[in-house]
Formats: structure tokens, C-alpha cells, sequence
């Protein structure tokens, strides 16, 4: 009876904390998305220009959106210890941190623009690097907003409080859903003189960052508000906290060279297929994205997988840790598995309303499918390590997760896409490979109980809301 009860609560924790994040997933993906789909419908130059420079973003954004995952579980560690003053605390030290790390990045970033993208995307049409070089300009001053949505999402989930970067992140994929399209397309009010002019790929980028820019303001009112196990006490005073900004860098650090490679090794796979031409470039980013789609399930459990975790450990129950650690893995496993296959008879539509081009559309669906069929082993390799970093465990995740992507996934992709000459399917094949051999190594280290052994916080106070 004892043991229902407690499975019974799991499940509930589970359900409360994973269910908002799915939303919050849902909609954040669903950004991305809409704008390839509207940029698409520009030309497919638009659609690679904007698939080419989210994945250079995506390697600058790791640098400081890793600060959300050492907030998130710092928190997560002071909640279990229901430390709310020490929770607040940490979470400001993250966001003032990623803002401003966040800028340093944008100003290098700008300042190097043409070298790096010319370094990087070399063998791309003229047309799509010109509209590569606008759009990094015009999200470039958005980064630091990005800073402050990442992280205040990432102290709020980890304070247990899901339902509010939810909400958050609904508005803001409405906002960027409405300006977006204004921006993009233009805007003319039959018999007024109201006439709003499109912007193309340049408008694309503006809408993008009202929605963060709105988003931003929300979360900060949110955290000065405080919740139930959160609050930032006189935000706009800033003094560093070197213990707390340790605690978090020793989290934030390792993930954020994790992902930071990562990033970097899913870019270099990408210059393999850059040089297979502007259809394999769009096929691509097309697939990326309802992939992205498809592991939601996933990726809410993930999340949802730290904030357990910390607070398990931030109470000294370490079996408690492991056995939602393990549940949370089949659970993901089961849904992925499902919820891909039964997709695949509708992949083609699905590719289809990001262009009009059949030939994308096709291989966009092909390599979806085969991604489909070994979905199950995607939570051992991304979910597993998203629970161990919850316990501190950063830099076995870190070691395990650069070797993984650069033995399996770089090389062999390059052997199967170039090579072989596979096309877009070798790259993929490749990731698959990468998937395998990480889950194993994850798995292993879930059994033997070393990533219980870290120490995150050295001192904390309970302090009851």
C-alpha cells in the first residue's frame, strides 16, 4: 500500500510539473516554426538563410542559456531545502549574469558577422548568404532578452512553478505569430490609406523579438511578484553573490560546453549537407523542425527530469531521485515511440506547409521516418543526462556527450554524407549512432549510483514561505 501511495504521488509530481512544459515546449518550438513556414512561403533562399543562421544562434544562445540550467537546478536544490530567500537570491544572480554575458556575446558576434558566416557557409548561394547576413543582424540585439527568458523559465520550473513560463511562452508565440506575419508579409486595409510595408526576412527577425521582448517584462513582473517558492527581493539592485554565482557556474559551466559543442558539432554536420545544395539545405532545416515537434514529450519530461531530481536531492532522497529518474525514462520512451510512428503517414503533409516544393517536402518526410523508427532511444540519450545534471553531475554528461557527438555523430556522418554519399540521410544516420552510444553510457551511470555524490549548495537556511 505503501508503495502505491508513493508511485500515486510520482505520477502526480510528474503530471503537474510535465504537462504545463509541454505547453511551454509546444509553443516555443511552434515559434521557430511559424516563422520557417511563413519565411518558406518568402522563397526557399529565406527558408535557408534563416535555418543557417538559427543553427549559428543556437551556438551563441548555449553560451549563456546554460546559466538557466545552473539557475534551475540551484534552485531546484534550495526549494527541496525550502530556501525561498536563497532561491530568490540565485535567480538573480543568473539572470544579471546571462544578460550579461548575452551582451558580450551579441557585440563579438556583430563585430565578426562577415568572416564567420562566409567561414562557415561558404559553399551557399549568394542569395541565401546575403539574407543570412540580415537576419544575424537583426537577432543579434535580441540576445540578451533571450538571456532573460531562458533563465527566469528555467529558476520558475525549477521552484517547482510551471505553469507560469507556460503561460508566458503562449502569449508570446501569439504575439509572434500576429507580428511576425506583419512584418513578413506587409499589411494594407482595403479603402484606408493604412499600409504597412513587408520586410521579408528582416521582418521575420523583428517579430520574433517583440514577442521576446514582451516576454522578458512579463517574467521579471512575475519573479518581483514572487510565488509560492520564489521571490526576487530589489531586483533592480545588483550585487554579486560569489558563492551563489560558484554554485551556479559549477552547474552552468560544464552544460554550457556541452552545449556549446553540441551546437557546434549539429553545425558542422550542417555544412556537410550545405554542400549538397539549396533542396537538401531546406529538407533539412524542415525536418529539424517537426522533429523538434515530435520529441516535445520528451524534451517536457527533460526539463521536468531537473527540476525532480534537484529537489530530490536538495532533500537528501537520493532513491527518490532515481526512481522518478527511471519512471520519467520509460515513460518517455513509451511516448516517443508511439507518437512518432503514428506520424508517419502524415510527415509529407506536415513538410508540405513549409513549401511548395515537392522534392523538399519528400525528403524532409524520408529522413522523419527513419528518425521515427528509433525514437525510443532518444530519452536514454537526452532525458537520462537532463535528470543527472539535476544532481550536479555536469561533467560526466559533458565527457560522455562531446565524445559521443564527435566520434559518432561528426565523423560518421561525414563518412555516410560525404563518403558514401548518402546525402541528408548519412548525416542523420549518424545523429542516430550518436543516440545509441550516449544512451548506453547514461543508462550504465544511472545504475551505479555515482552521480549521487555531488555536492551542489554548501549552505542553505530553511525559510518557509
Amino acid at each position: 500500500m505503501f508503495n502505491v501511495q508513493k508511485n500515486k504521488t510520482l505520477r502526480q509530481d510528474i503530471l503537474r510539473l510535465t504537462i504545463p512544459v509541454i505547453a511551454e515546449q509546444t509553443f516555443i518550438i511552434l515559434m521557430g516554426v511559424i516563422n520557417t513556414m511563413m519565411a518558406g512561403h518568402i522563397s526557399k533562399e529565406a527558408a535557408a538563410a534563416i535555418g543557417m543562421i538559427d543553427s549559428l544562434n543556437n551556438i551563441f544562445i548555449a553560451a549563456f542559456s546554460s546559466l538557466a540550467v545552473g539557475g534551475t537546478v540551484i534552485v531546484a536544490h534550495y526549494t527541496g531545502k525550502s530556501d525561498r530567500i536563497g532561491a530568490g537570491d540565485a535567480s538573480k544572480q543568473a539572470i544579471y549574469g546571462g544578460i550579461a554575458l548575452a551582451s558580450c556575446i551579441a557585440i563579438l558576434a556583430g563585430i565578426f558577422r562577415y568572416p564567420l558566416i562566409h567561414l562557415l557557409y561558404q559553399g551557399a548561394e549568394p542569395a541565401v548568404l546575403t539574407l543570412a547576413f540580415t537576419y544575424l543582424e537583426y537577432t543579434l540585439p535580441t540576445y540578451p532578452l533571450i538571456a532573460v527568458t531562458t533563465i527566469a523559465c528555467g529558476v520558475l520550473r525549477g521552484s517547482g512553478n510551471t505553469k507560469a513560463p507556460a503561460q508566458v511562452m503562449i502569449f508570446m508565440n501569439l504575439i509572434n505569430v500576429i507580428a511576425s506575419y506583419l512584418f513578413i508579409f506587409g499589411l494594407h486595409i482595403p479603402f484606408t490609406p493604412i499600409r504597412l510595408p513587408g520586410g521579408g526576412v528582416r521582418g521575420a527577425a523583428v517579430g520574433i523579438g517583440l514577442a521576446r521582448f514582451l516576454g522578458g517584462i512579463i517574467l521579471i513582473f512575475i519573479l518581483i511578484r514572487g510565488t509560492a517558492n520564489l521571490k526576487i527581493e530589489h531586483i533592480f539592485r545588483f550585487k554579486p553573490d560569489w558563492e551563489k554565482l560558484r554554485s551556479i557556474l559549477a552547474i552552468g559551466v560544464p552544460a554550457s560546453i556541452e552545449s556549446l559543442l553540441f551546437s557546434l558539432g549539429k553545425l558542422i554536420t550542417q555544412t556537410f549537407i550545405v554542400a549538397l545544395g539549396t533542396v537538401a539545405i531546406v529538407a533539412n532545416s524542415v525536418a529539424n523542425s517537426i522533429h523538434g515537434l515530435m520529441m516535445i514529450p520528451g524534451s517536457a519530461l527533460g526539463i521536468a527530469a531537473t527540476t525532480l531530481v534537484g529537489q530530490h536531492m536538495g532533500r537528501q532522497d537520493p532513491k527518490g531521485a532515481t526512481v522518478a529518474l527511471s519512471y520519467m525514462n520509460r515513460l518517455a520512451m513509451l511516448a516517443l515511440f508511439l507518437f512518432n510512428l503514428a506520424f508517419i503517414p502524415i510527415y509529407p503533409a506536415l513538410a508540405s506547409l513549409y513549401t511548395p516544393s515537392r522534392e523538399v517536402s519528400v525528403l524532409a518526410a524520408n529522413l522523419l521516418t527513419a528518425t521515427a523508427i528509433v525514437s525510443f532511444a532518444w530519452p536514454f540519450a537526452f532525458l537520462l543526462p537532463a535528470g543527472l545534471k539535476g544532481a550536479g553531475d555536469v561533467r560526466y554528461t559533458l565527457t560522455v556527450s562531446t565524445l559521443s557527438m564527435w566520434l559518432f555523430r561528426i565523423s560518421l556522418g561525414y563518412i555516410l554524407c560525404i563518403q558514401l554519399r548518402m546525402g541528408a540521410l548519412g548525416v542523420w544516420c549518424g545523429m542516430y549512432t550518436d543516440w545509441f552510444i550516449r544512451g548506453i553510457a547514461f543508462y550504465i551511470r544511472l545504475h551505479n549510483g555515482k552521480w549521487q555524490r555531488h555536492t551542489v549548495i554548501k549552505n542553505s537556511r530553511a525559510v518557509k514561505a
